[in-house]
Order: C-alpha cells, then structure tokens, then sequence
C-alpha cells in the first residue's frame, strides 16, 4: 500500500465552481501568468476559466483574504504586487511559523508520519529528475500538509495552507529571474532532506537551523532580485 502521504499528492476534485475558479486563478497568480501588480478582469476570467462570475468573484475574495489579490477603491481588483517590504513580511513570518512546525515536528512525529515525509522527499526529487515542474508544486503542497500533520497543531495547521500560495509566488519569481526552475527546486529539496534527516532524529535544533537558513537564502536571493 502507498503512504498517505503520495496517495494524497492529487488534490480531490474541487467540491464547487468557486473552489475550481479558486484553483484556477491561484496557478495563474503563483505562476506569474497574472503579472503581480495587473489588473484582474472578471469577465476575462470567467471566459478564459468558463466559470460564471459569482465563483470568479468568490474566488478573488478568498484570494484577497490571502494577501494576492488587493482591492483599489474605484479602480478595481489587482494581482498583489510584490514589494521589498512585502518579501520581508512573507519570509519573516515563514521564518516563525515554518522553524515551530519542524520543531514540534522532530518532538511528536509518529514513525509512519516520517516515513510518508521521506516518500515525498524521494519523489521531490524525482520530479527534479523528470523536469516536471507541477508535481514538483503538488509534491510541495503534500509535503508541508504532512509536515504540519507532523506537528499536531490545528491553527498551525490552517495557517501553513494560507502563506504556502505567497511562498510559491515567490519561488517561482525567483526561478523565473534564474531560467531554471531545477536549479532553485534542487536546494529547495536539499532543505527538506535535511528537515526530514532531522525529524527522524527528533532533532528540533537541526530541524529549525535546517529550514530558517533557507528561508533567509531565498529572502536574500529576493533581496537581490527587487
């Protein structure tokens, strides 16, 4: 029998119309198809999507209730833009909660959790290997949701979900500037090796050094990129 973990790599179908539109649109942004700073059309969307406005519009809120999505009184809906200060904000946070969830992670993971963290670490980077960027992202995805089953905390358990599409955006920002999504993914899942390595070990030092001094490598790469 597979792992949970890779079992649950391909996300369930969305349960209702604004939950696809929500789906939709997260790719487009996170993936520098809607250019940060734009302006959304709704009826573009709901052509391009073929989804009616109202799931559009639910959609846009929800992303507005995640930070990419801001609305400009009389001017309209925009794709976030990104800024120094807002990078600074995003890495700061992720830096907190990313360094508490590995180290409640390394104290409380079951031995059958860790397990499934080193079934995604394996496939990561065999997704690398096969230049396949989207299951790279959903791996991603199933990676941080063990990660923070891992844990066993609720609310950190709802906020990882909300800041993961502002880290993606950010990655694939920095990709972008590179030319080679591999290149940035491979000491990406070099991290998580290590995070993973010393969750076995029920090393929350390591766990925490491990993912706060990626964090701050790609907060400088973005730092050099603005």
């Amino acid at each position: 029998m597979k792992p949970r973990a890779l079992a649950t790599v391909v996300e369930p179908e969305p349960r209702s119309l604004a939950e696809r539109a929500y789906h939709a649109i997260v790719h487009m942004i996170t993936q520098l198809e809607l250019v940060p700073g734009s302006l959304i059309v709704e009826k573009e969307l709901t052509e391009d999507l073929e989804i009616g406005r109202t799931p559009v519009r639910e959609a846009l809120q929800r992303l507005a209730m995640e930070g990419l999505v801001v609305h400009q009184l009389n001017r309209g809906m925009f794709v976030a833009d990104i800024t120094a200060s807002g990078v600074q904000q995003i890495y700061e946070f992720r830096s907190l909660i990313d360094g508490q969830v590995v180290r409640l992670a390394a104290q409380r993971a079951s031995r059958t959790q860790v397990d499934e963290l080193e079934e995604v670490h394996e496939a990561l980077v065999k997704a690398i290997d096969d230049d396949d960027a989207d299951a790279y992202v959903a791996l991603d995805r199933c990676f941080y949701r063990v990660l923070a089953d891992c844990a066993q905390n609720v609310y950190l358990a709802e906020v990882i979900p909300r800041i993961f599409n502002q880290h993606l955006r950010l990655w694939f920002f920095i990709s972008s500037r590179r030319g080679e999504w591999r290149d940035v993914a491979r000491s990406h899942s070099e991290m998580i090796g290590d995070v993973v390595r010393a969750v076995r070990n029920r090393n929350s030092d390591e766990a925490e050094l491990a993912i706060k001094s990626y964090i701050s490598g790609r907060h400088k790469d973005m730092r050099d990129l603005l």
